[in-house]
């Protein structure tokens, strides 16, 4: 459980991101596209991505050996040439010892141009700046401007929130999990103290993540809440969201199942509803129970099928 503690002088400094942030929205996406897990809902994302993914991208991995970027890569600017550009502005201790940092766990080599990174060598430089270019343009280039259509909507959703019902209620229903208890934030994530002693708490959506909340923590910057927003699935270049975006990802039957699971349904009732064989319900349903969209119980000789709250947020509705 991640807890962030506040005093009282910190509720007045939570804020919320009012444009979308385009190197940490690009960073959870690369993040999602390296996972392995949710292979069902974003498999078929993945594997585009990964095709999509110019090869002046690459480099990116070598900054993430062990799967943990170095600081100095969290950047919150809402343009992508100020980012960009604060990136190169990190200062040079710093470089080095985050580089050091994210390869000490490893056995890993770090290839030639990050040793000429730590050193300062301004084409390693360039190199970075040309490989986020890079990615940015291949994996949010095309969906950028629903981002920020989303990023509004978001911004709007949860200002009305704090209008209505104050920090406490923001924070408290930002994601599944999260509840204020005190002066004490709870989030699901790792365990992790963190005190926003006078800095400010930022809350950031992103529209490419799922699961929980990532965490920046810098010395002398507000804390960062990068939170998912949405169903879960990364925005389409068609403009498609919702239940249609999951229909493309897990096929109309199984997308109509989990419509029809916000109460318990047995396996004959499914398919009857549907007009297909209990075996075909049974082969879905378990393709759905393994993604942790839908739970299965016993109930005498019956089997009943009900949506999971994740199966709910992917269709967008309350869990």
């Amino acid at each position: 459980m991640l807890r962030i503690h506040f005093t009282p002088d910190d509720f007045a400094k939570v804020s919320l991101a009012p444009r979308p942030a385009p190197l940490q929205e690009l960073h959870v996406a690369l993040t999602m596209m390296c996972r392995q897990d949710g292979e069902l809902l974003h498999g078929s994302w993945r594997r585009k991505a990964l095709r999509t993914l110019p090869e002046a991208a690459h480099p990116l991995a070598d900054l993430v050996p062990a799967g943990r970027a170095p600081s100095f890569l969290d950047v919150m600017a809402d343009s992508l040439p100020d980012a960009l550009e604060q990136v190169r502005s990190a200062p040079p201790k710093v470089v080095s010892a985050e580089l050091e940092r994210v390869y000490a766990p490893t056995r890993i080599p770090a290839p030639a141009w990050i040793h000429d990174l730590r050193r300062g060598d301004s084409r390693a430089w360039r190199l970075i700046h040309r490989a986020q270019h890079a990615a940015f343009e291949a994996l949010l280039g095309p969906v950028w401007a629903q981002v920020q259509d989303l990023h509004r909507a978001e911004f709007v959703r949860r200002a009305v929130q704090l209008a209505e019902g104050g920090v406490g209620s923001m924070l408290s229903g930002l994601l599944p999990g999260a509840r204020l208890h005190g002066s004490v934030w709870e989030l699901p994530g790792m365990p992790r103290e963190v005190h926003v002693g006078g800095r400010g708490l930022l809350l950031l959506p992103t529209f490419h993540g799922a699961g929980g909340p990532l965490l920046c923590d810098l010395p002398d910057r507000p804390v960062v809440v990068t939170y998912p927003v949405g169903p879960g699935l990364p925005p389409q270049p068609d403009g498609s969201t919702g239940f249609q975006a999951l229909v493309k990802v897990i096929g109309n039957t199984r997308a109509e199942l989990l419509h029809l699971l916000a109460e318990a349904r047995t396996t004959t009732e499914l398919a009857r509803r549907l007009r297909v064989s209990a075996p075909t319900i049974s082969a879905h349903t378990a393709a759905l129970r393994g993604a942790g969209l839908i739970s299965t119980e016993r109930a005498g000789k019956a089997v009943l099928h009900r949506r999971t709250a994740l199966g709910s947020l992917l269709l967008g509705q309350n869990p």
